[in-house]
This record gives structure tokens, C-alpha cells and sequence, in this order.
């Protein structure tokens, strides 16, 4: 059972309706997770910028998807496992690849290498070995992919967070077979 109230989008006010009309005309629709974000449309707002600012980066979207895939395994968020699971085949994630990013493995040597090292920031709390970075460099990944890896794994685990706390109510298909908690 839901622990954060959710915001009706239809009779929200102020910022609130103006950033949860954003996330409906983006998306088609208004997932649990960001009406109970709307709580505090500071909250929404900090994290429609966030990963607004990171849409606009260097990694693909897909691999964004998967590191988020990452993340939600780690964090043990079902909510997030089962959103990004949805949204990585929408930017083009093969089903393979869902499964397998789960794990931080990939098909493509290069984003496996950037998904080992978004599961080594989880792991070490940003204290990564020199190994690790050395790794996704010769992977073939800049400073500024490394920073937007970070980025990453900061903007998931805050929603991983945010959904564990809340237990906000699945609106996505289940992800079956994944230890995480709900």
C-alpha cells in the first residue's frame, strides 16, 4: 500500500498542474511516481530538470535506460525495475539487453563497461577503485560520459529512494524473477 499520496493531475493547482501536464503531454501519461512527487512540485521539478539536463548529454538514451536498470537492481526498486524496463524497449534496449542490464551486462562491450562502472559507484558509494575507472576509460568513455554515469546513477537512486520510501502503487508491468523490494 502507497505510503506518498498521489496528486490528481486533473485537480491539481499552480506549479503542480503546470508540471504534471508536462510529464501527460510527454508521456502520454502521469506515472504514480511523479503524482506523488507533485506533493512537492519542487521535488517533480528538481526531477523533470535533472533528467531533462541529462537527456541532452552525451549518453544515449539507451544507455541511460540501462544504467537505470542498474540501479533499480541494486536499490532493490521494483517500481523502478519495472518503469525502466518499459521505457528502455521504447529507446530501443533489446529484450536481452533488458535482462541482462539488470546484471550490468550488455550485449555491447562498451555500454557493458559503463554499466559495470554504474554498478561500481552504487557498490563503493562513489568510491571507486582506480581499477574501475580505469576500465571504463578504456572502454572508450571520456570524462564527460564518466560524469553523466554519475549523473545517472544519482538521478536513479534518488527515484529508487523516493519510490522505497513512498511504495508508490505499479503502474507498469510487473518485472518477474527480480529480488527487489517493493
Amino acid at each position: 500500500m502507497p505510503r506518498l499520496a498521489t496528486v490528481d493531475p486533473a485537480a491539481a493547482e499552480g506549479q503542480a498542474r503546470t508540471l504534471l501536464g508536462r510529464v501527460e503531454r510527454a508521456l502520454g501519461v502521469t506515472p504514480n511516481m511523479m503524482r506523488a512527487m507533485a506533493n512537492s512540485p519542487a521535488v517533480l521539478d528538481a526531477y523533470l530538470q535533472f533528467s531533462g539536463a541529462l537527456s541532452k548529454g552525451l549518453l544515449p538514451a539507451r544507455v541511460q535506460e540501462q544504467i537505470a536498470l542498474v540501479a533499480a537492481v541494486e536499490n532493490e526498486c521494483g517500481y523502478c525495475l519495472a518503469a525502466h524496463t518499459v521505457l528502455g524497449a521504447r529507446a530501443g534496449v533489446s529484450d536481452d539487453d533488458l535482462v541482462a542490464g539488470r546484471d550490468a551486462r550488455a550485449s555491447d562491450p562498451k555500454v557493458e563497461a559503463a554499466l559495470r562502472f554504474a554498478r561500481q559507484v552504487i557498490g563503493s558509494k562513489g568510491f571507486v577503485a582506480d581499477e574501475d575507472l580505469a576500465a571504463v576509460r578504456e572502454a572508450g568513455y571520456g570524462d564527460g560520459e564518466i560524469g553523466e554515469i554519475v549523473a545517472a546513477v544519482a538521478l536513479n537512486t534518488f527515484t529508487n529512494y523516493f519510490n522505497s520510501v513512498g511504495q508508490t502503487a505499479l503502474d507498469f508491468p510487473a518485472v518477474e524473477g527480480v529480488a527487489t523490494r517493493d
